[in-house]
């Protein structure tokens, strides 16, 4: 049974620092691209952040030079440092593991909520 689980989510002023964690178990951790979205509400899901198995990474355009996304696999986890936190940063946080083409299914953790105000 595949499981991802995120924390480190919370209520931080702004221009402060998270760090989130998605913990992996039951897949091999180390071939999927893992992705961090997030929805704040009346909004659509988006990509925040992804790294693919070799490491590469890409940021959409709002969190470039803020967040960095990383990867650990003999931990079977990945990280989001976000720095320099903004209101608009107000979401709730989900990782997603991905292989398609070759793997149909994606894998979401639950969510972890990041709200930035002072």
């Amino acid at each position: 049974q595949v499981q991802l689980v995120e924390s480190g989510g919370g209520l931080v002023q702004p221009g402060g620092s998270l760090r989130l964690s998605c913990g992996v178990s039951g897949m091999l951790f180390s071939i999927y691209t893992m992705g961090w979205y997030r929805q704040a509400p009346g909004l659509q899901r988006e990509l925040v952040a992804s790294i693919t198995s070799g490491g590469s990474t890409d940021y959409t355009d709002s969190v470039k030079g803020r967040f960095t996304i990383s990867r650990d696999n003999a931990k079977n986890t990945v990280y989001l440092q976000m720095n320099s936190l903004k209101p608009e940063d107000t979401a709730v946080y989900y990782c997603n593991a991905d292989r398609r083409p070759w793997n149909p299914i994606v894998h979401w953790g639950q969510g972890t909520q990041v709200t930035v105000s002072s």
